[in-house]
């Protein structure tokens, strides 16, 4: 996983105000509540720069701030973020945190690669990590943490292929990246393993994992409208589940599904049915990617005085990815593969069961 990180993709994102994300925040966005420190104050403070999602997207850029906000909570650190708006905005975004003495600062998203990079080697005593990336060499100051979400979604896609009525099921990502592939290969590998186990046809439109230019991509990770499109030409060609992988664009697709009424969603990164309750009824499962989790893992090692860089790997084995429960959705999984499920974890695990090329 980690050579073909280094791989970074172009794409312009969101060109929208960027004076807000010259001024730190100072308290967490409506849809974000900071707790209060349960622990006394401590001078230490721990810093977000957000890719363009914003940081209430309900997916990765929220996650990771909630993680910020578990450090506020646990250690009694002090947390801010700052929302980048456009891709000229994470450099100054970082800049601006190395200036005002954050003792760790998280960026989030592989986009953030380059920026991240030059900052860490023009300050090598400020302590980042990055999430969704890492670097070859290793660079001593940034914790690069990746995720193994292709095990994760290899599980949703056994589930998917398994509870499908039409045979098909369908997906797309925002940007052809690794971090977005990733999700979209071991969700194929999970229909094609189902199909062989169950001596089933079930069909994935949308990504072929033979395939590394071809599959349906929007180019962006914030217009819900092209998400609500994608979902429509979706269903139109008959999946009745979707893996939408971009982020906030994946909200146009929960609602496409939703007043359709003949279709379910597969969320990403973190729990819909928690992060978007209005769609609960027609999410049947997350690929969860604990984003949160290594914030916290992260500060904890800069308290510790054990922070280190270099690679850092979450996966099924470390928890670190997993699926939802199906919650009311429990139904359309047949019972005979919510009990195969522990043996394909045991598998992937292992090692003998390969969930991307």
């Amino acid at each position: 996983m980690k050579q073909h990180l280094l791989r970074l993709a172009s794409g312009v994102l969101l060109v929208s105000l960027a004076l807000a994300a010259c001024t730190p925040a100072t308290q967490a966005p409506p849809t974000a509540t900071t707790a209060p420190t349960a622990v006394p104050a401590v001078d230490k403070k721990i810093c977000e720069v957000t890719d363009t999602g914003g940081v209430d997207d309900k997916s990765f850029n929220q996650l990771a701030y909630a993680g910020v906000q578990q450090v506020q909570t646990t250690l009694g650190w002090e947390g801010s973020f700052l929302e980048s708006q456009q891709q000229t905005d994470y450099e100054k975004n970082i800049n601006e945190y190395v200036q005002s003495g954050c003792d760790l600062i998280v960026t989030v998203g592989f986009l953030l690669g380059d920026a991240t990079k030059a900052a860490a080697e023009a300050n090598p005593d400020q302590k980042i990590i990055i999430l969704d990336y890492a670097y070859d060499p290793a660079l001593p100051n940034v914790w690069g943490q990746v995720y193994a979400v292709n095990e994760a979604a290899f599980l949703a896609g056994y589930v998917a292929a398994s509870a499908t009525k039409t045979g098909k099921v369908g997906t797309f990502g925002g940007i052809n990246i690794p971090p977005v592939v990733d999700f979209m290969d071991g969700f194929a590998y999970g229909v094609a393993h189902y199909n062989e186990k169950h001596g089933a046809a079930v069909e994935v439109l949308g990504w072929d994992p033979a395939d590394r230019e071809g599959g349906l991509f929007t180019g962006n990770f914030d217009s819900t409208d092209d998400g609500r499109r994608m979902a429509e030409t979706l269903m139109d060609e008959g999946a009745d589940i979707i893996l939408p992988v971009a982020g906030p664009v994946g909200l146009g697709t929960l609602a496409a599904v939703q007043e359709r009424g003949s279709a379910w969603v597969i969320w990403v990164d973190v729990d819909g049915t928690i992060s978007a309750p209005e769609y609960k009824s027609i999410i049947l499962t997350s690929i969860l990617k604990k984003l949160d989790v290594t914030v916290v893992d992260a500060a904890k090692a800069v308290d510790a005085g054990t922070f280190a860089g270099g690679t850092h790997v979450a996966n099924l084995q470390s928890g670190g990815v997993d699926i939802a429960p199906f919650y009311d959705l429990s139904s359309m999984v047949p019972s005979d593969v919510q009990g195969e499920l522990a043996g394909l974890r045991a598998e992937i695990i292992a090692g003998t069961l390969p969930t991307k090329p």
